[in-house]
């Protein structure tokens, strides 16, 4: 029962943005509206674009694993906005709250000890709690990055409090 504890910790600790991850909310301070469409020279995608897809890939990873109805969205067109920049000043927020709903939803699966982490789910493929969580840390992890570099190469790293 211990182990099990310290890996649920551990899983939260990372979701979290602990250790070599960072939280999102430091990550998406204070991002200026001009630049949250903007994409600068050489990039892929824009702030926008890639906040709005960690937050429907989290999402989908969210209800995968607690849903057995669940239905993805179709890839790759439904994981990325329509828009490259939001409609209006306040969307910006909005998603990174919606990202941070579904995180604290991710966390209390793996907190909650009724929940085996290693039991392949009876839908899908074989995958596990565990797996999903650890897939959920991994994308997640990798596209702040993305969002890092993204703002460092608009000027807008570190963030201003």
């Amino acid at each position: 029962m211990e182990k099990d504890k310290r890996l649920r910790e551990h899983l939260v600790y990372l979701l979290e943005g602990g250790g070599a991850h960072m939280d999102v909310r430091a990550v998406t301070a204070n991002m200026p509206f001009e630049l949250q469409g903007e994409k600068p020279e050489g990039a892929v995608n824009t702030p926008w674009e890639l906040l709005n897809h960690m937050r429907v890939s989290q999402w989908d990873i969210l209800e995968f694993s607690r849903d057995p109805d669940h239905e993805s969205p179709e890839w790759p067109d439904e994981y990325w906005p329509e828009e490259p920049a939001p409609s209006d000043e306040a969307a910006w927020e909005e998603r990174v709250e919606d990202f941070l709903f579904d995180l604290g939803q991710m966390v209390q699966l793996i907190e909650d000890t009724g929940n085996d982490l290693y039991e392949p789910f009876p839908w899908g493929e074989g995958q596990t709690l565990l797996r999903e969580a650890l897939l959920l840390a991994d994308h997640n992890s990798y596209h702040m990055g993305q969002l890092v570099l993204l703002r460092r190469q608009l000027g807008t790293w570190p963030p201003d409090e």
